[in-house]
């Protein structure tokens, strides 16, 4: 490093001004997330008004679960939709599932039929009569596995709010009913404001490290295994990784970015909005952002079925298409959504993010090349530079430009960013603000709860998030620059450029059935678990 700023290039001082101004950036959107978190996770939030509501007057909502493999806590995780604090005759509850013969099957009927007084369905999509009645077809729709899961679903929805939430998080006993309220725009005290268009919960995992011995009734009704064995090496420790990106680096920047509200920031865990909207912003007729070209595609959800990002898709397309009277997407503050995992691998895990970065790519481009910068190691190297490059630092706080300088900033910054990465964490796993009662299984009662997950000392936190931050870029470099080809619900899709997708056959590399392309503008703007699909 030079010996003196005045005698640097002009280049390399405009560099260093950019790294200062993206420094700034960083720290205020982490800031603004971390303020967020910790204001709303803190305490259990008033219960919610529209469960209050006279009967007549309750909105009713449709529940659609799609499923995919026997995950870990994968009844109680579906169980949890039959014990909202919502009224069960404003409840209709479908799980969507592929096959008869997907393990997860036997457990969709037993849970149905453990709640027999609730409107509740199984749908199998091989028996959808669109894709294999007399008068269907099977390539009625793209090559998308989630939108053909769900399809039929959504089209028999009984009322207009539609809530798709994976059958790999619980739900907490009132996130139905503050999410109606966040949506409708009641106030816990009855009070009313605009409503939105869309709303979602933040999703965080809980990794089982020493997973629950299945008892003899639930080893029957799975028909293949499960993968719930504890670590044995240090390349079985996938699920700390998840955990840590979940509970750190994700969860502050996507509670940032739906605070300030100036993009559609969405993963498809647990998302809310009206069918009648969404039917209506999928005709060319009623939305100008859809072209005429698309006039003969489904409507609503069946819009989407060429894309692999469909829950990015319909919240970008709900963001950007004008609704008179209503706000546009509403994180539900405090209302985690909590996905329990065992038994990911290192492996899995890095499969899994290069997923999510290979369906972000075209999604939201600019954002997915500047991640990078967004880590914690290539963020703090922003910061050094500018604070031993620019001037101004050297005049007003004696900031030498030397690499001894460089080095110590480098370190003290990232050290900070460690520790306030284990405060938030700690924060978020301790889920004060979710409401428990008996049914509550373990991994939703926090870590200082009587029963609940154990705070991981320190020593195992930190080797979780050095592993992370140290496999950021690689996974990034891997996922972005070498390829474009994407393993979701064991399948193999090639991502164009456009979002459409084609369909691989895993053995030979040929297209099966290449998806129609949709150029919708407002279209244009993931989803992974063990299970090989993108969440």
């Amino acid at each position: 490093m030079p010996a003196h700023n005045d005698q640097m290039p002009m280049i390399v001082q405009g560099a260093a001004l950019v790294s200062f101004v993206w420094t700034c950036i960083i720290v205020s959107v982490q800031g603004i997330g971390i303020c967020k978190i910790l204001r709303n996770n803190s305490a259990p939030h008033p219960k919610p008004f529209s469960p209050t509501l006279e009967k007549d007057e309750v909105p009713h909502i449709t529940v659609i679960r799609p499923v995919k493999g026997a995950e870990a806590g994968l009844y109680e995780c579906l169980a949890s939709t039959f014990q909202l604090a919502y009224p069960k005759s404003k409840l209709t509850i479908y799980l969507c599932v592929d096959s008869t013969r997907d393990p997860a099957y036997p457990v969709l009927q037993k849970v149905v039929a453990a709640y027999p007084d609730f409107d509740a369905k199984v749908f199998v999509e091989e028996q959808d009569p669109v894709l294999h009645g007399d008068g269907g077809h099977i390539d009625k729709l793209g090559p998308n596995p989630k939108i053909r899961n769900i399809s039929r679903a959504y089209r028999e929805a009984k009322g207009d709010i539609i809530w798709i939430a994976d059958c790999n998080v619980w739900l907490g006993a009132n996130s139905a009913g503050r999410m109606v309220d966040k949506l409708d725009g009641f106030l816990p005290d009855g009070t009313r404001t605009k409503p939105y268009k869309f709303v979602h919960q933040l999703p965080l995992v809980i990794d089982l490290e020493t997973p629950k011995t299945a008892t003899e009734e639930e080893q029957a009704l799975l028909s293949g295994p499960i993968n719930t064995s504890a670590p044995k090496s240090l390349l079985d420790y996938g699920g700390r990784l998840e955990e840590m990106f979940m509970a750190t680096t994700h969860a502050k920047f996507y509670s940032a970015i739906n605070t300030v509200g100036i993009a559609p920031c969405v993963v498809g865990k647990s998302n809310m909005f009206r069918k009648s909207h969404l039917e209506r912003l999928t005709d060319p007729a009623r939305n100008p952002l859809i072209p005429p070209a698309d006039a003969a595609r489904g409507r609503g959800v069946d819009y989407f079925s060429s894309y692999i990002c469909e829950d990015h898709l319909i919240g970008d397309l709900i963001f950007k298409s004008k609704i008179p009277g209503f706000k546009n997407h509403g994180l539900v503050h405090g209302e985690v959504a909590i996905q329990p995992m065992s038994g990911m691998t290192v492996a899995a895990y890095i499969a899994r993010r290069v997923r999510w970065l290979r369906v972000r790519k075209w999604t939201v481009l600019t954002a997915t090349l500047v991640e990078p910068g967004v880590e914690s190691l290539i963020g703090c190297l922003h910061m050094a530079f500018a604070f031993t490059t620019l001037p101004w630092f050297r005049s007003f706080f004696g900031i030498p430009p030397t690499w001894k300088a460089f080095g110590t900033i480098w370190i003290s910054a990232v050290t900070v960013w460690m520790v306030v990465d284990r405060l938030l964490s700690a924060k978020l796993h301790k889920l004060q603000s979710v409401d428990v009662d008996e049914n509550t299984p373990a991994f939703a009662l926090g870590s200082t709860r009587t029963g609940g997950i154990k705070k991981k000392p320190f020593l195992t936190w930190f080797a979780a998030w050095l592993g992370r931050e140290f496999l950021a870029f690689p996974i990034w470099t891997w996922a972005v620059l070498l390829g474009a080809t994407v393993n979701w619900r064991g399948q193999t899709f090639r991502v164009r450029p456009d979002m459409s997708v084609t369909r691989l056959d895993d053995v030979e590399g040929t297209s099966l059935r290449p998806s129609t392309p949709v150029a919708a503008e407002g279209a244009n703007s993931c989803r992974s678990t063990s299970k090989d699909r993108v969440d």
